[in-house]
C-alpha cells in the first residue's frame, strides 16, 4: 500500500520512574518497521524523579517525532488521556514502559484493525523475568492458576474477539464515541475502557501476531502492591460496569474471604479449627500440584518459589479486592467516574502532524 494512504499512527506512552525499562521500552518503539512519516510517538512523563526525565529528552532531541510531556496527576490514565488529546493518529497505540513490541507491531495493528473492521486490537503477552525471583513472577502470572483464563497472558496461536487486550490500538472514530479514560482508576483503566467500547457495539481483537514482550516485577512484594492495586480498583470498575466483571475475578476475594470467616470461626467455636484446616490444606495441595504441573513444562528450576508466587498473587488480589469494597463501600449507585471531555475540534486534528 503507498504510504501516503497509511493512517497517520500515534504511539502514546505514560509512564513514571522507569529509568531500568525505559530504554529498552523506547528502543522497541523506534525500531518499528511502519513509515517513519506517518508516525509520531507521545510521552507523558508522571514527573519521574528516579532520571527518566533525562534519558527521555535525549530521545526526544535525536528523533523529532518524539515529544514528552508532562503529566502532574501522574497516573497512567491521567497521561493517557493528556496524550490522546495531543494525538494526531488515525490510530492511537497505547503503550507501556515495562513492554517490548515487536517492530511489526504497527503495523500489523493497522493491518489487522482494516482487514478485519474491528475498533481495538492487541495480542498475546509474553512476560519476561530478568532475575530468578522475576523469571518466578512471569511463570506464575502466565499460567490459569495464576491469574485465571485471561486469554492474552495464558495463550498464544489464537486470534479471536475478546474483553480486553494489553497495549491496545484503537480507532480515532471509536475514541470520539466513547470518550476518554476514568481519571479516577489507577489501576484498571484498559478494563473499563475496552468495556465501554464493547458495550456501544465496538469490537476488541486479539490478535495471534501481535506480539508483545512484558518484563515482570522483580520482587513479590512489588507484585503484591501491582495485583493489590488491581483488586482494589477492580471494585470501582465492577461499580461502574457490573456486566465487565467475570467469574474467575471473584475467585482471590472468595478465596481470602473464607480464609477470614474460617478464622473467626475457628476462633468462636470449639473446635472450629477443623474448617480452616481442610481449607488451607486443599488450597496448599492444589498450589502445589500447578506448581509441579507448571515446573514440568518450564522447568524443574521454578518448583521451589512458585507456590510463593501464586500465594502472592491471590492473596494480593483477594485483599486489594476486600480493601477496595471496604474503601467504595458508599459508590454503589455512583457510574460516573471521572472521564474528562475530549477537546472540541480534537476530530479534526486526525492525520496532520
Amino acid at each position: 500500500m503507498p504510504t501516503p494512504h497509511l493512517p497517520f499512527v500515534s504511539i502514546l506512552l505514560p509512564i513514571r520512574d522507569e529509568t531500568d525499562t525505559i530504554e529498552r521500552c523506547l528502543a522497541a518503539v523506534l525500531a518499528q518497521d511502519y513509515p517513519l512519516e506517518r508516525l509520531e510517538v507521545l510521552i507523558a512523563d508522571g514527573m519521574s524523579a528516579d532520571g527518566t526525565r533525562a534519558q527521555l529528552e535525549a530521545v526526544s532531541v535525536a528523533h523529532p517525532h518524539v515529544q514528552v510531556f508532562d503529566n502532574p496527576g501522574q497516573i497512567v490514565s491521567t497521561g493517557l488521556n493528556l496524550l490522546t488529546c495531543e494525538a494526531h493518529g488515525d490510530v492511537l497505540i497505547r503503550v507501556d514502559g515495562h513492554c517490548a513490541i515487536a517492530p511489526d507491531y504497527v503495523r500489523n495493528c493497522v493491518r489487522r484493525l482494516a482487514q478485519d473492521q474491528v475498533d481495538v486490537v492487541g495480542g498475546p503477552m509474553r512476560s519476561i523475568g530478568e532475575t530468578f525471583v522475576s523469571e518466578n513472577i512471569s511463570v506464575a502470572t502466565s499460567s490459569r492458576f495464576g491469574v485465571g483464563y485471561s486469554v492474552f497472558r495464558t495463550e498464544t496461536g489464537v486470534t479471536r474477539q475478546v474483553d480486553t487486550v494489553p497495549f491496545p490500538a484503537l480507532t480515532r472514530e471509536m475514541i470520539a464515541q466513547v470518550g476518554l479514560y476514568d481519571e479516577e482508576l489507577v489501576r484498571d483503566q484498559d478494563d473499563e475502557h475496552n468495556y465501554r467500547i464493547r458495550k456501544a457495539g465496538g469490537v476488541v481483537l486479539l490478535a495471534d501476531e501481535v506480539r508483545s514482550d512484558y518484563y515482570s516485577r522483580s520482587s513479590l512484594c512489588t507484585l503484591w502492591r501491582q495485583y493489590f492495586g488491581y483488586g482494589f480498583w477492580k471494585v470501582r470498575v465492577m461499580q461502574k460496569h457490573p456486566r465487565q466483571m467475570r467469574p474467575r475475578q471473584f475467585v482471590p476475594f472468595a478465596f481470602v474471604l473464607s480464609l477470614i470467616v474460617l478464622t473467626l470461626w475457628g476462633l468462636i467455636v470449639p473446635g472450629g479449627w477443623v474448617p480452616l484446616a481442610v481449607f488451607v490444606g486443599a488450597y496448599l495441595l492444589a498450589n502445589l500440584t500447578a506448581s509441579i504441573l507448571t515446573a514440568a513444562q518450564r522447568g524443574w528450576r521454578y518448583l521451589p518459589l512458585l507456590p510463593l508466587a501464586y500465594t502472592t498473587l491471590h492473596l494480593s488480589y483477594g485483599l486489594g479486592f476486600l480493601a477496595g469494597l471496604v474503601r467504595f463501600i458508599h459508590r454503589w449507585g455512583d457510574r460516573e467516574g471521572k472521564v474528562p471531555e475530549l477537546p472540541e475540534g480534537w476530530e479534526n486534528l486526525a492525520g496532520t502532524r
